[in-house]
């Protein structure tokens, strides 16, 4: 697994594809930031400004953007299996 892996989910509380994401990313033991787009204006024109839409969860793996929980999408860029 790849140390340098940065990864950010743009989401909100009350999610529940943010939710099954985040949960995927724990049971697999990797490390990401959670940003609540709900709280954090800021964070939340940076994710349109990414993804180019207001849906959530957008999911940034070292600068390629995954819209919604696309497992297949996600554990192809984490090398996953």
């Amino acid at each position: 697994m790849n140390s340098n892996l940065r990864v950010i989910v743009y989401s909100t509380p009350s999610c529940p594809w943010c939710n099954a994401a985040k949960r995927y990313f724990r049971e697999r033991g990797i490390r990401f930031y959670d940003v609540d787009v709900s709280k954090d204006r800021k964070a939340a024109e940076e994710m349109v400004r990414k993804s180019g839409q207001m849906g959530v969860p957008v999911i940034d793996i070292n600068g390629h953007i995954v819209v919604g929980f696309d497992r297949a999408k996600i554990d192809r860029l984490l090398g996953l299996k």
